[in-house]
């Protein structure tokens, strides 16, 4: 368990690439399993742990995953959450690069089985999907999430003709021998439940 921070409200951890960040059935192993069993394990909890995510990463997906410890730290981060009071920036190796060095890209996105779809602004079930981005150095972007929309990240590079190296579901064709796909979640401003103090986490990408 590559623990970030803890106190006795939050628990914010590295999630490895090729993990779920919950349950997906019986005998699955998961990151808010592990994450329990640490628990318990590091403070001799005895009985039931309760923690719960308050975001989540897929699976192939690597970086921060912020639990709430308490169901008093659950509500007050979920409502956060709604506000957007959250910044969230994410790291990327994309195969080929953009064509600008830094820009906005907005689409509109349904959620299909297992997978984002970009669709028409007049789509029914289309929701807005925004985000910016700029590049840091060859093949390496910087990428800050405007909404949160699922696999919003990987669906809209790979419309752009740019998808995530590795990320095989949307398109990439480049070799990635690590496991997952390049995409990492790096950097998380949050406020904290109790105290409202600005909070900043940080964890570098694997592959660096």
């Amino acid at each position: 368990m590559d623990v970030i921070f803890v106190d006795n409200h939050l628990l914010v951890v590295n999630k490895p690439a090729a993990l779920a960040t919950q349950p997906h059935g019986p005998g699955v192993e998961n990151l808010t399993d592990q994450a329990k069993a640490w628990v318990k394990r590091t403070y001799a909890k005895p009985g039931n742990v309760f923690l719960e995510p308050i975001h989540r990463l897929d699976k192939p997906v690597s970086g921060l995953v912020l639990f709430a410890r308490t169901s008093k730290a659950l509500s007050r981060l979920q409502e956060k959450m709604r506000a957007r009071a959250f910044v969230k920036t994410y790291y990327a190796l994309v195969d080929p690069m953009p064509k600008n060095l830094s820009g906005h890209l907005e689409h509109y996105l349904v959620h299909d089985e297992y997978r984002a779809r970009v669709v028409t602004a007049s789509h029914p079930q289309g929701k807005r999907a925004r985000l910016s981005y700029k590049v840091i150095e060859d093949a390496l972007l910087e990428i800050d999430l405007e909404t949160g929309r699922y696999h919003q990240i990987r669906a809209q590079f790979a419309q752009e003709g740019c998808p995530i190296i590795g990320d095989v579901k949307y398109g990439s064709t480049t070799s990635w021998k690590k496991a997952g796909i390049a995409l990492h979640h790096g950097k998380l401003s949050a406020p904290h439940p109790i105290t409202q103090e600005h909070l900043l986490f940080t964890c570098a990408p694997p592959w660096n």
